[in-house]
Order: structure tokens, then C-alpha cells, then sequence
């Protein structure tokens, strides 16, 4: 990996913006400096004019690895990731055989090892029945346990009740949770399927996956975490009414119930279904511009902690099926820092809070080991972007295996153009270094 000097750069870091230099001695930032560094180095990179920001972390992906690889396989899906900034990543238990156990837990580090250019991690999964398997997880090696308060995807619904108090009362490590309250969903899909039989139109997804049955749900997640003092982060929250479920404390690392935000329902609306049709398609559903709008401002006054993807790849003909046959879900994570810098030109957020949003609180959320800010002594995961450099989105440059975006015709006026995995330079202005693979993540716990 060697000595890498980044002069001259503008450094996006814990609330401020300084020009100042950074010294990369293999895996770690060795030193940070307002001024020269003078030190024997392999490579110096200029920074003049560009921003250094935090390697994003997103606490939520599916990257379909095992079982599903026609969609996206870790490789892929992590190269996606680093060439879009994101420097590591939490990969969910929905793959086939959904990871139940912790033998088919580690089968999944043991891969990641092998072809991940992100450092990683994974949830364990929980079910009705392998409460005895969860309590077996690591804390200090394994970034959490996910619950599908609703069923999403494949066979992972918890809805019994004496299983979900078993899982909040004696689970000591943090519970990420989907919360959509399945009966509700069962009640609005079948009016849906009445009104228009099998034709049900996809602008009636947010109808039938509806604010009701998200805070229903979400409420209760709440409601449990509060009893037993769980740990709980509760993902992809969607609509305004579920913000008020969150409050505003200080400092992060000691808050017991946080929340995430994702990019798509920070950047489109019900509007959109009408030209984007099923390729807007998630659980929980794209709801109305005001859920949108309070989303965001949850995200600025601290009530929502973290923003992520749910980075979910399906292939086009699987998108292109009638509303119910098509699967839910979208590929995002090449694409989810210049999104939100997209925002920022548009005046809706600072450069600040997104290094926040998507790597220190995230950091701080997981209590992740040396990582999510840009310090000395801690790993170099760190991004240099370029913005005033423009991308159109187009199938020529996504790098998602199903090959296809939600952003496809968007233009950004931003650009990554380095990217560092634990001090490693993995991309370098559309080129990939794959000699070296990303780390398992470690937690102070």
C-alpha cells in the first residue's frame, strides 16, 4: 500500500470544511496537517479544488450473494459501491438460505474475504424460531441482528408476538428492523386487487404498503425497545408521520433507538411512478412529496441518524413484470453520495451534514471500530470528489451487474474520483485496483 500524500484539499470532516493535506501510511491516516507535510511518499495525489470526504458506510444493502446471483453478487455490487464512494458496507440476511444460523453467517465473511474491494459486514437473521442461533452472535465482530417486521422478501417474517418480546428483551446487541405491519398491507392488497383484479397500477403501491401500516408497525418497534431498553434502529423510514416516533438527543452513541433514512425516499416521490413505473418499486413504498420533504428535515434536526440505500438489484425483466410479480427493490449505491451532493447544490443540505449522515453517525451508530471519520490512527477510508464534474447516468457507465438504475438520464455535477479502502487506492478516475480486498469491520461493544 505504501506512503500516499493528498495535498492541498479541501477536507469535509466533523462538522467543518479546511484545505489541509493528509498522509496515508499503509492501512491508516498517519497525519493531518493545515500545512506542508514533508515526508517520503509513493504517490502524492492533489487535491487543489476538491473535497475529501469520510468513505461513506451504508448500513443497509442486499448484495444477493448466495442464492440469488443472477440479480448482483458481492464483487459486483462492491465495485459499484467504491467507485460510488461507499468504502464499506452491511449486507442483509435475505439471501438464499436466508442466514439463519451462524455457520451460513460466516460462509458470507469467508466470501467477502475473497472478492470484496469494501470492507463489510453482515447481519444475522432473525426468524420465528432461532432465537437460540441470535443470542450465539458476536458483538464485536458481526454489525447487528435484522428483523422483518413485514415481509419483504423471501421467508423472513417475525410476527410472533412472544418471538419479537424474546428478541427485545434478551438480544444485547443493536435490532435493525423493516417495520411494515403485514396485516394491514394483506387488508389494502386485497381492496387493490377487488378495484382492478390482477392489473393493480404500480401508483397504488404507497396505497397498499401505506403510512398505516409503517407506523403500525414502527410504533411497535418502538414500543418493545422501550420496554425492554433494547438497542433498536429501526431502516428506510418513509413516511413524516413515523418521524415523530424519533426524538433529538445528544450524543448519538447513547441514543437506544435511532433511525435511517434512505436515498430514494430523500430524492423521489409518488410523482414519479408514472414515468419510472416499478423501477421505483420498494418496501416500504415512495409516498408523497411531503413525506419526502420531512424526511429530509428529520435528517437535518437529528431526529433521523443515517442515510443509506437499500441497495436491492433485480434484473430489468424481473422489473418489467405486472405490479405484483415485479419485486420490489432497486440498485443505488454507485450513485448514492453524488445523489445527495446533488442536494446540496440544490441548497437542501451541506456538505458537512452528508459526510455526517453517511459515515461519522453511521460510525457512531454501529460504534464501529476506527472508522466514518478522517483522523489520525484511524483506517484510511476516504473519498476525493470532484465538485464540478459532470455524469449522465446511462447504462454504458453503471457497473451494477443487473445493469440498470432508477438514476438512468440524471445528470450529477459532482464526480468521485479516488477512492480508499483501509489506506488501499481501489479506484482512480474510472480505474480499479483489485490487488487488495476490503476488511471485516470490528465494533467496540
Amino acid at each position: 500500500m505504501g506512503r500516499i500524500l493528498i495535498k492541498n484539499v479541501n477536507i469535509v470532516n466533523e462538522g467543518t470544511i479546511v484545505t489541509g493535506n493528509v498522509l496515508i501510511d499503509g492501512k491508516y491516516i498517519s497525519k493531518i496537517s493545515s500545512t506542508e507535510i514533508t515526508a517520503s511518499v509513493d504517490k502524492i495525489i492533489d487535491g487543489k479544488d476538491q473535497y475529501l470526504f469520510p468513505g461513506c458506510i451504508d448500513d443497509q444493502v442486499h448484495f444477493r450473494e448466495p442464492g440469488l446471483t443472477h440479480k448482483g453478487e458481492i464483487y459486483t455490487e462492491a465495485k459499484a459501491a467504491v467507485a460510488g464512494g461507499v468504502t464499506s458496507f452491511m449486507e442483509m440476511p435475505n439471501t438464499v438460505p436466508n442466514v439463519f444460523t451462524q455457520e451460513l453467517l460466516e460462509d458470507k465473511y469467508k466470501r467477502a474475504s475473497e472478492v470484496s474491494l469494501a470492507n463489510y459486514s453482515f447481519f444475522m437473521g432473525a426468524s420465528n424460531d432461532n432465537l437460540e442461533e441470535v443470542l450465539k452472535t458476536n458483538p464485536k465482530n458481526v454489525c447487528g441482528i435484522k428483523v422483518f417486521m413485514g415481509s419483504s422478501t423471501g421467508n423472513m417474517l417475525v410476527d410472533k408476538k412472544e418471538t419479537l418480546e424474546g428478541l427485545f428483551s434478551k438480544c444485547k446487541m443493536l435490532i435493525a428492523t423493516h417495520c411494515e405491519d403485514e396485516a394491514t398491507i394483506k387488508h389494502n392488497m386485497q381492496v387493490y386487487k377487488d378495484k382492478y383484479g390482477e392489473d393493480v397500477p404500480v401508483e397504488c403501491h404507497p396505497l397498499i404498503r401505506s403510512e398505516e401500516a409503517c407506523y403500525k408497525s414502527s410504533s411497535l418497534a418502538v414500543e418493545l425497545a422501550k420496554k425492554y431498553n433494547t438497542r433498536l434502529h429501526i431502516l428506510h423510514i418513509s413516511t413524516a408521520k413515523e418521524v415523530e416516533l424519533f426524538e433529538n438527543k445528544a450524543p448519538l452513541k447513547e441514543k437506544r433507538i435511532t433511525a435511517e433514512a434512505c436515498i430514494h425516499h430523500l430524492w423521489f416521490s409518488d410523482a414519479d411512478y408514472k414515468t419510472k413505473g416499478n423501477y421505483i418499486k420498494w418496501n416500504p413504498a415512495v409516498k408523497k412529496a411531503s413525506d419526502r420533504d420531512a424526511i429530509l428535515k428529520a435528517v437535518l434536526d437529528n431526529k433521523i441518524d443515517v442515510i443509506a440505500t437499500d441497495h436491492a438489484p433485480h434484473t430489468i425483466e424481473e422489473k418489467e413484470q405486472t405490479y405484483f410479480k415485479a419485486p420490489s427493490g432497486g440498485p443505488l449505491i454507485q450513485h448514492s453520495l453524488t445523489a445527495m451532493i446533488e442536494l446540496h447544490k440544490h441548497g437542501k443540505i451541506t456538505l458537512e451534514k452528508i459526510a455526517e449522515k453517511m459515515a461519522h453517525a453511521v460510525a457512531d451508530c454501529f460504534q464501529i471500530e476506527k472508522r466514518g471519520y478522517i483522523r489520525e490512527g484511524y483506517f484510511a477510508d476516504l473519498v476525493l470528489v470532484d465538485l464540478n464534474c459532470t455524469q449522465t447516468v446511462d447504462k454504458s457507465n453503471i457497473l451494477y451487474k443487473c445493469g440498470w438504475s432508477p438514476f438512468e438520464g440524471v445528470t450529477f455535477h459532482s464526480k468521485v474520483k479516488y477512492t480508499f479502502v483501509s489506506g488501499h487506492l481501489v479506484y482512480e478516475n474510472g480505474h480499479f485496483d483489485e490487488s487488495c480486498k476490503g476488511e471485516r469491520m470490528s465494533f467496540v461493544r
